[in-house]
């Protein structure tokens, strides 16, 4: 709805404003964006600007982007990317997995991570054709040294076996509820 009605870069310029000030609190966090922000310059101007005056480590900072956003906006994408990383900022693909052109946007962003889609880890514990995609796919990162994240982890065997494919980090209703953020004390 945000993307039909022409909002949707407005609220991605205030979550990435709140991720930076969440950086410069000495937190790691992860920022979706849309596609349609990717060739937005004031976001970029926004994150040029702020990084550097915020004095936290700007590798704190992850972008993540899809892979039918990169689909469409490959070129944007590609410079908005070299942006980020002359920053210190990080970008990862996020559904990975989902699109055609999967292998395509490895070779020619400077992409730092790999999220798993859910639909891949959903089933896992008991889909043996999901295990074989999911191994195949932390296979693929980690000969590109790349951080994988397996998305929607909703049970202990689940968890068990992503540890045992090699994934870097989980996320999902097992590992933790989503609540709001608080404050470092």
């Amino acid at each position: 709805t945000a993307e039909r009605f022409g909002l949707i870069r407005q609220i991605d310029r205030w979550v990435v404003s709140r991720g930076l000030d969440l950086i410069a609190e000495g937190r790691r966090v992860s920022v979706n964006l849309s596609g349609r922000s990717i060739a937005d310059r004031d976001l970029t101007r926004l994150v040029e600007t702020r990084v550097p005056s915020l004095g936290a480590h700007p590798d704190s900072l992850v972008f993540e982007v899809t892979e039918t956003a990169a689909a469409t906006a490959l070129e944007e994408l590609s410079g908005f990317a070299s942006r980020i990383e002359r920053l210190g900022c990080h970008l990862a693909l996020d559904d990975f997995g989902t699109g055609f052109g999967t292998f395509t946007y490895l070779r020619h962003l400077p992409v730092d991570g790999l999220k798993i889609d859910t639909q891949f880890v959903r089933e896992l514990s008991t889909s043996p054709g999901d295990r074989r995609i999911v191994r195949s796919i932390v296979a693929a990162g980690k000969s590109l040294g790349l951080n994988v994240v397996a998305e929607g982890v909703e049970d202990g065997e689940s968890l068990s076996l992503l540890e045992d494919y090699g994934v870097d980090y989980a996320q999902g209703n097992h590992i933790g509820r989503p609540r709001p953020i608080e404050s470092p004390g």
